[in-house]
């Protein structure tokens, strides 16, 4: 499975909705707190464009006290249609100071120290040290993710309502006669993680794990057809 630090690394680079809370800003409407690009430093820190008129860019800037101590949170949400729809969250927090020089015509690059950072998602809440972070590695499916699972939802649906005879005891009697949603959930390169909803709107995830761990498009393509197989044995 991947580690909380993984799963953090992965969340703070992908294109999830992100928002940077600065004390004395938190009144201001959401888009103006959202970062137009984020990347993680060699060090484990988060490098945020905003645009040079942005409020956060000039309290950043102007500091006076010392650096704004900031929040980058970032919620992840499934790209498919699916009940509880929001897979997780994760924060990120430390000073923030501004970066001349990096960032493109109209924009200023802030840099967020990372003091803390803490990650609560389909696998359960932890708190990721800074270290952990900064050695951790994103998905290497992170790019693809999204695309990859509404192909299955459309293209795959049959296949995937099999799934659910992978379960033995869990489904006996129920799956797939009262089991008419199975959506995929959530891709990474160990695995794949469905939802399953009856009719009467109770839903539970179930997890498939890859027999080893993918490296990118072309592995998972072969792990999830392995899967597909075992399944209509």
């Amino acid at each position: 499975m991947p580690s909380a630090a993984e799963r953090t690394r992965t969340l703070v680079q992908s294109t999830c909705s992100a928002v940077l809370l600065v004390p004395g800003l938190r009144h201001l409407p959401s888009d103006r707190l959202m970062p137009l690009a984020r990347t993680v430093g060699p060090e484990g820190d988060v490098f945020l464009d905003l645009p040079a008129d942005s409020p956060v860019a000039r309290a950043a800037t102007h500091a006076e006290d010392g650096d704004p101590t900031a929040v980058l949170e970032i919620t992840d949400v499934a790209p498919v249609s699916v009940p509880h729809r929001v897979r997780g969250r994760a924060w990120v927090s430390g000073p923030l100071t501004a970066v001349p020089g990096l960032a493109g015509p109209g924009r200023t690059t802030l840099r967020l120290e990372t003091e803390e950072a803490y990650v609560d998602d389909l696998w359960g809440a932890r708190e990721v040290r800074p270290g952990e972070l900064r050695d951790a590695a994103p998905d290497p499916l992170l790019g693809h993710e999204a695309e990859l699972l509404q192909h299955l939802h459309t293209a795959h649906g049959e296949q995937l309502r099999s799934l659910c005879g992978l379960l033995g005891e869990r489904t006996a009697g129920r799956c797939p006669a009262h089991m008419p949603s199975v959506v995929p959930l959530a891709l990474d390169r160990y695995g794949l993680r469905v939802r399953l909803c009856e009719g009467a709107g109770a839903c539970y995830d179930a997890r498939f794990e890859f027999p080893e761990p993918v490296r990118d498009v072309a592995g998972l393509s072969r792990a999830v057809r392995t899967l597909f197989e075992a399944a209509a044995r």
